[in-house]
C-alpha cells in the first residue's frame, strides 16, 4: 500500500506572475510554468492560487479592470512543478476539454525518482481510495470497496547519479495517480 500527502510548510507562496513565467501565450491560451508548492485553484489553505495570479497578470497586461475570463484546463498537485495550460476564452476552454475527452490530446508527465523500477517500461494498475479528511490517497494492488481503477504506462528515459527520469502516460485521470 502506498500513500501520498503534502504537508511541506517550508515552501513559501510565490509572488505575482511575470513574463518569465509565461511559456506560451496567444489570444486563446496561456501556458504557465507552475512551480512546486503553488496551488492551481483555490483550496482551504487560503494561499493565493495560480489561476488568481494569472487573472491579475492578464487584467494588468491588457488593461481589463473588470477582470478577465480564465478557464483552468487541467491541474497539477501542489508539490508538482510543470506546465499549466489556461484558456483565455470560454470557447477555447470548451474546445480543449473536448479534445481531452475525445483523446485527441493527452497528458504526458516526466518524473524523477530515486529507485529504479523493476522494468524499464510497463503498465501500472492500482485501485485508489482518497481520505478527504486527511487529504491522503492510498493505492491498493487489488480492488477494494470504494476504490477507483487507475492505469498508467511508463518508461525510463534517463538516469543520472542514481536518479531516474521516467515518462508517464496516464490512461485514467485519477487524482494523485502518478505520485501515489
Amino acid at each position: 500500500m502506498h500513500k501520498s500527502g503534502f504537508k511541506d510548510k517550508t515552501i513559501q507562496p510565490l509572488g505575482d506572475i511575470t513574463d518569465k513565467d509565461i511559456l506560451y501565450e496567444d489570444n486563446h491560451l496561456i501556458a504557465i510554468n507552475k512551480r512546486a508548492g503553488e496551488i492551481v485553484q483555490v483550496d482551504d489553505t487560503g494561499d493565493e492560487s495560480l489561476d488568481e495570479k494569472v487573472k491579475k497578470y492578464i487584467a494588468k497586461k491588457y488593461n481589463k479592470p473588470n477582470g478577465a475570463f480564465l478557464g483552468v484546463v487541467h491541474r497539477l498537485d501542489r508539490p508538482v512543478s510543470g506546465v499549466i495550460l489556461f484558456a483565455k476564452t470560454s470557447k477555447a476552454l470548451e474546445r480543449i476539454n473536448q479534445m481531452f475527452k475525445s483523446r485527441e490530446m493527452n497528458k504526458t508527465y516526466w518524473a524523477v525518482v530515486r529507485n529504479k523500477p523493476a522494468q524499464i517500461q510497463g503498465k501500472l494498475v492500482h485501485w485508489l481510495i482518497k481520505n478527504p479528511q486527511k487529504n491522503i490517497t492510498k493505492a491498493h494492488d487489488k480492488e477494494v470497496v470504494g476504490s477507483q481503477r487507475a492505469e498508467l504506462d511508463y518508461k525510463v528515459i534517463g538516469e543520472l547519479n542514481g536518479y531516474y527520469l521516467i515518462e508517464v502516460d496516464p490512461l485514467t485521470g485519477r487524482p494523485h495517480q502518478i505520485r501515489v
